[in-house]
């Protein structure tokens, strides 16, 4: 059975760092890339990073790039996004998703191409 499973989010001041982490477990992340999604209250589900299975290719929507890193850990089957100097903006529930797939363009940011999903982590960037 497949889980992907966040954590680490919670409440932070601007300009702080989080560092959050998707857990995968029935599924390898030699043959799998991570996305990763936020959603803030009252405003669709986005998506803000991606990295590719097999070459670690790496994407970053434009609101978190230079704000954010995404890299992994293949051995322990680990996802982490590493956000540093939060905004307010940057609060919604975070989810990561899994698929099956290399990812080579655009499309990375394409939820319905995603196999499993998370349920999600608060982030809360607030003074």
């Amino acid at each position: 059975q497949v889980h992907v499973v966040e954590s680490g989010g919670g409440l932070v001041q601007p300009g702080g760092s989080l560092r959050l982490s998707c857990a995968a477990s029935g599924l390898s992340l030699d043959y799998y890339s991570i996305g990763w999604f936020r959603q803030a209250p009252g405003k669709e589900r986005e998506g803000i990073s991606c990295i590719s299975t097999s070459d670690g290719s790496t994407y970053y929507a434009d609101s978190v790039k230079g704000r954010f890193t995404i890299s992994r850990d293949n051995a322990k089957n680990t996802v982490y996004l590493q956000m540093n100097s939060l905004k307010p903006g940057d609060t919604a529930v975070y989810f990561c998703a899994a698929r099956q797939a290399v990812i080579t363009g655009t499309n990375w940011a394409v939820q319905r191409l995603y196999d499993y999903w998370g349920q999600g982590t608060q982030v809360t960037v607030s003074s």
